[in-house]
């Protein structure tokens, strides 16, 4: 916030417009100034919270300038609302505090007792008790009160100081007086920040965290002493919180309350802002969802630090070091989160990945379903490193990478991506499903389960010469004709495996019509796959044979492969080889044309330098004259 806007009210003669004229001149003035005076902006200075530009508007109570009145109200940020006497102390709860909830504003309110030096027979703390705290109580919008005196200029600063800080550092977001209590969004914002804090997840923040979290937050060393008066005040107001280990959780909410209780609510937005919290407590959009654009034809990928972090984060979690993540270590990992992922919940996680025998999600698969949800949704993996606390120069954007363009895949070379889309298509019962359970090592079942929503699963591959892929493999259910009419959905895609029973004689004919339906299918790389070879191969009701059928197009003729064998695992390297090399598993309706274009520019070089050399050869026998 860059401007804060203070609205002086109150009752005609209560000492508005001296208060400003004492701020301003640093000293009272006791010649007579006039009624209202004109607004007044003030730059930033040493001290100013959050270096604001503060502009203090002077009013009127008079009947005749109730809609400049109303109009300055609900342009303020903040509402400074000053009596002097009974009677204006009155009219605080008979007439101004309705009347700005007449207006409909929601803007802090700090009550002022001005001219105090004319109130020699009462203290402070009276005026507090008897007159500020039951307003305060019945109307919660007041923020903070105050004593002051133009006059002596007592309190004149720190009373325009609390109308900054009430816009600054709002304390209605964060404490309940009425209950004495912080509020629940407060609370699981701190839950948050302590999560992220405690570096090793064992519930405590140790010496070391706590040092770490006063350098991010206040910029500044803390002292050994000032750590064990942190302690101190910890077991004050949590008595059963075990400091030996370090302060939990339960200690850190304590510590936060009691420095709102305090009025020191502006250290909780320190550490709030510090962790990109915004005043209505939920994390920045900017921080959450950061500009990041996928052009056409790239992907996005985990770089280096995402996989960094996410090996870390799993490590981290995983308390019984059984290599794999059970339901209570995935609820602690995403408890800083909204949850699973949306698209997670959708794809049946964790059953569309990796898991160990016990049916937990293990490393390889952690890392595979998050190279799919950054190729799928790489917004969605920005938003949740932002919430688990993906800390590097450059923002969470520096997690990701986007690969290069792939417009012409008919071009000879390697693609570089590390993440493979391939759908996986043919006929019911042909052993899709089957065939995505074996990518992700699961046995094999004998019962027969038709597919009617899209199905995904993701694994690491190894590629020849050692480098490792993700391989996405989707089987389409029955939205087949959507996907494959849909183009956009057609471009993200890497490859097509065209799957069928070669047990079953009427299998391949869906293949050939499908292809025949879709032309465009052409323009995708694609491998045929013969599945359930181990039973009977069968000939096909086709128009051609499956082999007759690939070699018209110039393809490899479809791998015979079986879910029941090992070598099952060739098949996922041969179509994640395809997708990397393109070129060489596209369809071809007729041969190439040789392409002779470099075999005639070599030639016409070598014959150019030929003739040059003869012309400098004849030039030097020529005796010079």
């Amino acid at each position: 916030m860059a401007v804060v806007r203070i609205c002086v009210c109150g009752d005609e003669g209560t000492g508005k417009s001296s208060l400003i004229t004492s701020l301003v001149r640093d000293v009272f003035v006791s010649a007579k100034i006039q009624p209202v005076l004109p607004q007044i902006t003030m730059p930033p200075s040493l001290g100013t919270p959050e270096n604001v530009t503060t502009t203090i508007v002077d009013t009127s109570a008079l009947p005749q300038e109730r809609d400049t009145l109303r109009k300055e109200v609900r342009k303020s940020n903040v509402i400074l609302l000053v009596y002097s006497d009974h009677y204006s102390y009155e009219r605080v709860a008979l007439f101004w505090m309705p009347y700005f909830r007449s207006l409909g504003v929601n803007v802090p309110v700090v009550l002022c007792a001005n001219k105090s030096d004319l109130s020699t027979g009462t203290t402070t703390s009276q005026v507090v008790e008897d007159e500020m705290l039951p307003v305060m109580d019945e109307f919660k919008e007041i923020d903070s009160c105050i004593r002051t005196s133009a006059r002596e200029h007592h309190n004149v600063n720190e009373v325009f100081f609390l109308c900054q800080k009430a816009v600054t550092h709002p304390i209605a977001p964060l404490f309940d007086s009425k209950e004495s209590n912080l509020k629940p969004a407060a609370i699981s914002a701190l839950q948050r920040i302590f999560y992220l804090c405690d570096r090793d997840q064992d519930g405590y923040l140790n010496d070391y965290e706590i040092f770490e979290f006063q350098r991010k937050c206040f910029e500044k060393e803390l002292s050994d002493h000032d750590l064990e008066d942190i302690k101190q005040t910890v077991h004050r107001h949590s008595p059963q919180s075990d400091l030996s280990k370090g302060i939990d959780e339960r200690g850190f909410i304590a510590l936060n309350k009691a420095f709102a209780e305090k009025g020191r609510h502006e250290t909780i937005w320190i550490i709030l802002r510090t962790f990109h919290y915004t005043d209505s407590l939920s994390l920045r959009e900017t921080f959450l969802h950061p500009k990041f654009e996928v052009p056409q034809y790239c992907s996005a990928e985990l770089g280096p630090a995402g996989y960094r972090f996410f090996v870390d984060l799993f490590l981290r979690s995983d308390k019984d070091n059984d290599g794999g993540l059970n339901d209570s270590e995935l609820s602690a990992l995403f408890a800083p989160t909204p949850g699973l992922p949306s698209s997670w919940e959708d794809s049946s996680f964790p059953s569309s990945t990796v898991r160990n025998e016990a049916g937990y999600v293990t490393l390889q698969g952690w890392l595979a379903q998050w190279s799919m949800t950054t190729f799928e949704e790489p917004k969605t993996t920005l938003e949740y490193l932002a919430y688990l606390g993906f800390e590097q120069k450059g923002g969470t954007t520096s997690a990701l990478k986007v690969t290069k363009a792939r417009k012409r895949r008919r071009r000879p070379g390697r693609v570089e991506r590390n993440v493979i889309l391939c759908y996986v298509i043919g006929a019911s019962g042909s052993g899709k499903s089957s065939l995505l359970d074996a990518f992700l090592n699961r046995p094999f079942v004998q019962t027969y389960h038709p597919t009617i929503k899209p199905r995904t699963a993701v694994n690491s591959v190894e590629l020849q010469g050692g480098k490792q892929c993700y391989l996405i493999l989707e089987e389409l259910g029955e939205l087949e004709p959507a996907i494959l009419e849909n183009q956009a959905k057609l471009n993200a895609c890497d490859i097509i495996c065209y799957a069928y029973d070669s047990s079953d004689p009427d299998s391949f004919t869906h293949i050939v019509e499908m292809r025949k339906k879709y032309p465009h299918l052409d323009e995708l790389p694609a491998i045929f796959a013969a599945l359930k070879a181990d039973q009977d191969k069968t000939t096909q009701r086709s128009e051609s044979q499956p082999d007759e059928y690939t070699g018209g197009l110039h393809m490899a003729a479809p791998l015979h492969v079986s879910v029941t064998w090992s070598s099952i695992s060739e098949l996922f390297v041969h179509i994640s080889e395809a997708a990397v090399f393109p070129s060489t598993a596209l369809p071809k309706l007729k041969e190439d044309e040789v392409d002779r274009t470099n075999v005639y520019i070599a030639v016409g070089a070598t014959v150019c330098a030929a003739v040059a050399f003869a012309i400098v050869w004849k030039r030097s026998l020529t005796p010079s004259s």
